[in-house]
């Protein structure tokens, strides 16, 4: 081979390797990982949740002897939602991400109603523990927002790269194994109105 020949062979595989980087290969793996550790995030902030309640528990327990009902349902809702796991090898099963949003909705539901009842003890709204730590469940509650909704917008990122040109062209050829990610929908309590009594 002449060294001419060397040469244009190397330009020439140079300028493929140039026009596939920039039309659209490295776009699927690398959305694929940015919405991977979106939902990393998500998992992060729920188990900060979940590491914040034995707290909040053990200090409405102190003053809330009699609302022991409530108090094992935030126990075994949070039991629950720690056992119901997804992770980013089963993000493209609908179903197990529902099972996860069911389980983390259950303990919302029941973190409410611990914090509907320490209305009820105006000694407990004050003290300094549980002021704090019901501020942290509420930064919580903000971050698990902004984080599912990182992820869903991730995921919707990645999923359109896999139906849209040019990356469909990939998507169908080397990533034809590629799965959509599942993507959050709102609980069916969402869906309702909320009751306001007085």
């Amino acid at each position: 081979m002449s060294l001419a020949s060397h040469c244009r062979a190397l330009g020439l595989a140079a300028a493929l390797a140039f026009s596939l980087a920039g039309c659209g290969y490295n776009a699927i793996p690398t959305l694929e990982e940015n919405a991977k550790a979106k939902w990393s995030e998500v998992q992060a902030q729920y188990q900060r949740r979940a590491d914040l309640i034995p707290n909040l528990v053990a200090t409405v327990q102190g003053y809330a002897k009699q609302e022991r009902e409530v108090l094992t349902q935030v126990a075994e809702a949070r039991a629950k939602a720690t056992q119901v796991k997804i992770d980013v090898s089963t993000l493209t099963d609908p179903e197990k991400l529902k099972q996860f949003q069911d389980a983390q909705a259950q303990l919302s539901g029941a973190l409410g109603r611990l914090l509907a009842v320490s209305e009820a003890y105006p000694e407990l709204k004050s003290n300094a523990n549980f002021l704090a730590l019901q501020s942290q469940l509420e930064g919580t509650e903000n971050r698990i927002n902004v984080a599912r909704r990182d992820y869903i917008e991730a995921a919707r990122d990645y999923n359109l790269a896999l139906r849209t040109f040019p990356t469909i062209l990939w998507a169908k050829t080397f990533f034809a194994s590629e799965k959509p990610l599942a993507e959050f929908t709102a609980n069916d309590a969402a869906q309702s109105a909320p009751q306001v009594k007085f």
